[in-house]
């Protein structure tokens, strides 16, 4: 029986019980797996048979994981991969076609930025950016040869929030892929699906795990895509380890109870920033003054635990905050149980030009804070003597 409520189906999606009618799904550390007889092996093999044949195509952990992440995004299949990366990476090098063509977001992952502008170019794929305040310039960008529009909403690490229906309106009036980063915002919180999309990513690296215990990535979306997306990852190999897959499997389980308590301290944190006297500009989509505040709440459940803000000072007192931190982490992560604070500029999109940093709101001292579950006071109160020193 199939439940409609993502807190149900991110428990009781399970593998089916061996024969020790265990209640919590057992972990399959195997590479492989035995076949009764002769047929059996040769029609696994042709693909007669939807069976696990070797970890590298599938494995009972990452089939339960995956069949949560498309129950909770409303997907009809899903792959799941190594990292976050390698989904981005898979999705696009599995359907694309040298010559093809690129519609992204300007405001995306620095990796993401890097693989668009330094790799996919080897194979003759080019992109072409457009602001998130810019959605009227996209059709002017279509070529004959373009094939995706991509975007990340809410985006990192500025979090703006991009208008996924309009988007999605776009692409299926020019027959275009609509694929959408999902992982700030987790299926919990949003379901692209909804707007149009025909993928969607995650990093569950991120609030997935939840506690930055493991690497690992998913698209979701079509079985007619997905099946490209299967085929090309059974022969390049990007998949997620069977560990991995129970651990983000039983992860999801308490997505929803986490996620709530991460968008209910990330706000009173946003809220506590934007009275500091010493804090220049704070985006949060729920807080009223965040320029899309009406569109995230039509868009999403809550607001997220990404909270961006930029101290008055510059990249001088960015460095004096960031070194008077004391019980927050300084990291390049995020959606972890601890908060955790990151210099974007000098980190996660070092390798971004300045220029185009500066145009997707990267300023030197602007400040991402993932916002973890501790007791909320704690959090603001190292925040506030860091900002004060």
């Amino acid at each position: 029986m199939s439940s409609k409520h993502i807190e149900t189906e991110a428990i009781r999606t399970q593998i089916e019980r061996s024969q020790f009618l265990e209640h919590s799904s057992p972990m399959y550390l195997t590479s492989s797996y035995v076949f009764e007889d002769a047929e059996d092996m040769r029609a696994s093999f042709a693909d007669e048979k939807e069976r696990n044949i070797y970890s590298r195509y599938s494995n009972p952990n990452s089939s339960e994981f995956v069949e949560k992440v498309c129950k909770m995004e409303g997907a009809e299949r899903g792959y799941a991969f190594a990292s976050g990366m390698s989904a981005v990476f898979s999705t696009f090098a599995a359907l694309l076609d040298s010559d093809d063509h690129i519609i992204s977001s300007r405001s995306i992952f620095g990796s993401t930025q890097t693989l668009f502008n330094n790799i996919l170019p080897k194979w003759k794929i080019s992109t072409s950016y457009f602001k998130i305040d810019e959605l009227d310039a996209i059709e002017s960008l279509i070529q004959p040869n373009t094939k995706v529009i991509y975007a990340e909403s809410p985006t990192n690490p500025a979090v703006d929030i991009l208008d996924l229906k309009r988007l999605g309106d776009i692409a299926k009036k020019h027959n275009l892929l609509f694929i959408i980063d999902n992982c700030f915002a987790t299926p919990y919180l949003q379901q692209p699906i909804k707007f149009g999309a025909d993928l969607v990513i995650h990093s569950a690296t991120k609030l997935m795990d939840g506690q930055g215990r493991v690497l690992g990535g998913v698209t979701v979306g079509s079985s007619e895509l997905i099946q490209k997306i299967y085929l090309f990852s059974r022969i390049s190999g990007p998949a997620l380890s069977p560990f991995n897959s129970w651990v983000l499997s039983k992860s999801l389980e308490t997505l929803p109870v986490r996620v709530d308590r991460h968008c209910d301290n990330a706000l009173k944190v946003a809220t506590f920033l934007e009275s500091h006297e010493n804090v220049k500009l704070v985006k949060y989509p729920f807080l009223k003054s965040h320029p899309q505040y009406e569109l995230a709440k039509k868009q999403m459940k809550l607001g997220g635990s990404i909270v961006a803000f930029e101290i008055k000072g510059g990249i001088e007192a960015g460095r004096q905050f960031l070194n008077a931190i004391k019980l927050l982490s300084l990291s390049a992560n995020l959606g972890d149980t601890r908060t955790i604070v990151t210099h974007p500029a000098s980190t996660t999109h070092a390798k971004i030009p300045e220029a185009i940093r500066l145009e997707t709101g990267i300023t030197a001292g602007l400040i991402r804070i993932s916002v973890g579950l501790e007791h909320p006071e704690d959090i603001i109160n190292d925040l506030k003597q860091a900002l004060e020193n």
